[in-house]
Parts: C-alpha cells; sequence; structure tokens
C-alpha cells in the first residue's frame, strides 16, 4: 500500500480563505472555486446551509460574481447532497494525474486529504464566524482507499456525470473510486471525513501551517518519499519540522508498519 497526502480545498489563491473547523468540530473542506463545473456553492448544503450561506458567513467579502461554481472534489461527504447513483471519488487530470501514475498509485492506495483550516464560532446572532486571533492549520479531515481507477473519458462522462472530471475530455483524465470497505480496519468505509482533533493536526504548535509535527516513523530510512527535496528541516533553535510540500504538490510514501499504525490512529 502507498499513502498519498494531497493538499485540497481552497487556499490562499484559490477561494483565498481557509476553510472552517465548524463548533461542533465538523472539518467543513470548502471545495475551490472552478467556472466550468456547472455547480454552484448555492447547489450543495451541510446541515441545512448552504456553501454559499456558510461562505458569505465567514467571507462578507467573498466575490461570488467571480466564483460562483465550484470544483467539489474529493466528493467523499456524505451528509451534502448528492445525486441517487453517488459514488465517492476523487479526479486527478494532466501533470498531477501522470504524477500519480509515474508513482504507480491505484487499486488499494490510500489518501488523506488535508487543507488549510481556521476555528469558527457562532456569533449572537447564530452566524458563523472564524474566532479572532485563531491559528491557521493544516489538518487531515478525509481519507480515500482506491477501489479502482477509472482511465476511459467516456466511462468517466457515462457513469459519473455529476463529478467535475466528466467535463473534462483530455486523455490524462484519471478517477480514483473508493473502495466499499477499508482493507485494514473491518467493517470501516473505505472513504469519510473527519472531526477535529489533535491527532489529525499537521501544523506544529507554534510554527507556521506549513511546518509540520509527524511521527518519528516518517523519518526512517525505510521510508521513501515521491518528492525531491529537504523536507526534513531544523529551525535556528534547533528544533526539528517537516516542510510541506508546495500548493498543488502531492506527496507519495510507501507504508511502513508504524506508517500504517498512525494511519490508524487517524481514522479509527
Amino acid at each position: 500500500m502507498k499513502l498519498i497526502l494531497s493538499r485540497k480545498g481552497m487556499d490562499s489563491t484559490a477561494g483565498k480563505m481557509p476553510s472552517p473547523i465548524l463548533p461542533d468540530g465538523t472539518l467543513l473542506s470548502l471545495p475551490i472555486p472552478d467556472k466550468n463545473s456547472g455547480l454552484s456553492y448555492g447547489d450543495i448544503a451541510y446541515n441545512g446551509k448552504s456553501y454559499m450561506e456558510i461562505i458569505q458567513e465567514l467571507n462578507p467579502t467573498f466575490d461570488f460574481d467571480e466564483c460562483k461554481c465550484c470544483h467539489l472534489d474529493p466528493d467523499i461527504r456524505e451528509d451534502i447532497t448528492h445525486p441517487v447513483n453517488w459514488k465517492a471519488a476523487f479526479g486527478q487530470h494532466n501533470a498531477s494525474a501522470v504524477y500519480l501514475d509515474n508513482n504507480g498509485v491505484g487499486e488499494g492506495d490510500l489518501f488523506l486529504f488535508y487543507g488549510w483550516f481556521r476555528q469558527s464560532e457562532y456569533d449572537s446572532n447564530g452566524k458563523l464566524r472564524f474566532v479572532k486571533g485563531a491559528k491557521d492549520l493544516h489538518i487531515i479531515y478525509g481519507y480515500m482507499q482506491v477501489g479502482s481507477v477509472i482511465r476511459s473519458v467516456e466511462d468517466i462522462k457515462n457513469s459519473y456525470g455529476y463529478h467535475p472530471h466528466a467535463n473534462i475530455t483530455d486523455n490524462s483524465n484519471r478517477l480514483y473510486i473508493a473502495c466499499d470497505v477499508l482493507s485494514f480496519a473491518d467493517g470501516v468505509k473505505g472513504y469519510g471525513t473527519l472531526k477535529y482533533n489533535k491527532c489529525n493536526v499537521l501544523t506544529k504548535d507554534g510554527f507556521s501551517r506549513s511546518k509540520w509535527e509527524i511521527p518519528q516513523c516518517f523519518y526512517s530510512d525505510d521510508v521513501t518519499i515521491s518528492l525531491n527535496g529537504d523536507f526534513f528541516k531544523t529551525d535556528e533553535n534547533g528544533v526539528k519540522y517537516f516542510q510541506s510540500p508546495l500548493r498543488g504538490q502531492e506527496m507519495v510514501f510507501n507504508v511502513t508498519d508504524g506508517i500504517m499504525d498512525w494511519i490508524k490512529t487517524i481514522i479509527l
């Protein structure tokens, strides 16, 4: 099994705002804008409130004229609006798909999705707002183990027309479909979203969100990382941290016993 850490949701470029940690601990990843998707932020809702309403409350200056539609991908949250024939899935194309292909990502491999989050609260009128002074964090908010990979443009369009990658026509288009249950946990669905917990916060305490605290098992010589570079850093005070990659890049790791234990802690 391979582990893929995949950065998704709004960021400082796409959407230009963090996703909220809701008051009940829900990590509600906000999908990035996509003019061509045909799915507006008003079309999807969580807990009786549309994503448009949620975004308006958190960021009243958000430009819906420029960013009306969204790219709901990965599509792994069950408790939002979906068509009857929905299946949890994640798409990639162009260089990102080729990168995953080149690293042998396929059936049985596990995506852990992380993004930029900030704590939110309700004001006196029951409207959401970000907590003043709340930290910006990278947090793992969801997971998906791959059950199959759809590579045919026609198959994606005909069978998964609700997914944003159904609108992509180049031959590098890929749709990763979730397996029914996890191979390493009896009875646990092969996809899902997580609530806030310290164990799935990547950002190191006291550091900027891109500087992570990751388990010692990742420092082993037995662990390979798909991207080139020195990610294991030490600051001027001798404190170690892991420098996360630039926006849009996914990291593929081989799964050792130690990393599997970490994965189970996060998901289970």
